[in-house]
């Protein structure tokens, strides 16, 4: 279904580094960026473009503009979001979403992959020794930063510093004029190595679900649509809140399964029983 086509990557910022490897590799694609896509029209991270729709329209929306640009028929993008974990609200958390389109068979698979692991970070720094305390903590000069006035200010922001003599020019410039300066982390894909691995699982996530076929008509992306909480306590047999089974479908035929025990345990430790330990 794909050997041969040609896979656009609807990207500005460097991600086809990690991407196309696993597409070439496992599909058989050619892949190619469009060099005059300007995905940063949907939104921008430092806030002059509000992204104006959440992460799954937005990548679904950079397919859209790639194929429009460029006729092409075969398109993959990414889109991430930063800030509290879903779950564990008072940590940070990097949110990607990657979307692929195949128009020729009416086709659009998805996948997602969330972690605690990111750089994400901002400050007001006034001084020499905080500005090199924040560089330090946030990996600089190999995940890159950017400098403004205040934090939500738009008018003067400089990005992609990732060198540290441009770093302390930058922040003298900023110090003199404004008397401080907000420091905060380049979370573009290019800038941020700790980002783009994320992006690559998330890519081999969905290079996996695109490959798993529907047991009944055959079509790629039968993955998981739903899990199921339920799984029995190891000493009372109480029902936990831990995942019991995963329901897979698929979006073609609308055939359905349901595996259990996908975490490869059939109970559950007691310590997470709200019987045996509430």
């Amino acid at each position: 279904m794909f050997k041969e086509r040609h896979l656009l990557i609807a990207t500005k910022h460097n991600k086809e580094k990690v991407i196309a490897p696993f597409f070439e590799k496992y599909l058989g694609v050619q892949c190619f960026v469009a060099p005059d896509l300007d995905t940063d029209k949907l939104g921008t991270f430092t806030g002059e473009i509000e992204r104006k729709d959440d992460p799954i329209t937005t990548a679904r929306n950079k397919c859209l503009m790639a194929m429009e640009l460029t006729g092409c028929d075969l398109v993959v993008a990414s889109e991430g979001s930063f800030g509290p974990h879903p779950n564990i609200h008072f940590i940070p958390a990097d949110d990607e979403f990657l979307i692929f389109i195949d128009k020729k068979n009416n086709l659009e698979i998805i996948a997602r992959e969330i972690v605690t692991e990111t750089n994400l970070n901002g400050s007001e720094i006034k001084t020499e020794k905080e500005l090199q305390e924040f560089a330090t903590n946030v990996k600089f000069p190999s995940h890159g930063l950017i400098i403004r006035k205040a934090k939500d200010d738009l008018e003067e922001i400089v990005k992609g510093i990732t060198d540290i003599g441009q770093l302390y020019t930058v922040f003298h410039q900023f110090v003199v004029k404004h008397g401080t300066a907000y420091i905060e982390t380049d979370m573009r894909a290019m800038y941020n190595p700790t980002r783009m691995k994320v992006i690559e699982r998330a890519t081999a996530k969905l290079v996996d679900k695109i490959m798993n076929r529907c047991p009944s008509c055959k079509m790629p992306g039968f993955g998981i649509t739903d899990s199921i909480i339920g799984l029995p306590c190891e000493i009372c047999k109480v029902p936990t809140y831990s995942t019991l089974s995963y329901i897979y479908t698929c979006q073609k035929c609308a055939f359905s399964i349901e595996k259990n025990y996908p975490n490869g345990k059939i109970t559950e430790d007691p310590m997470y029983c709200n019987f045996c330990n509430p």
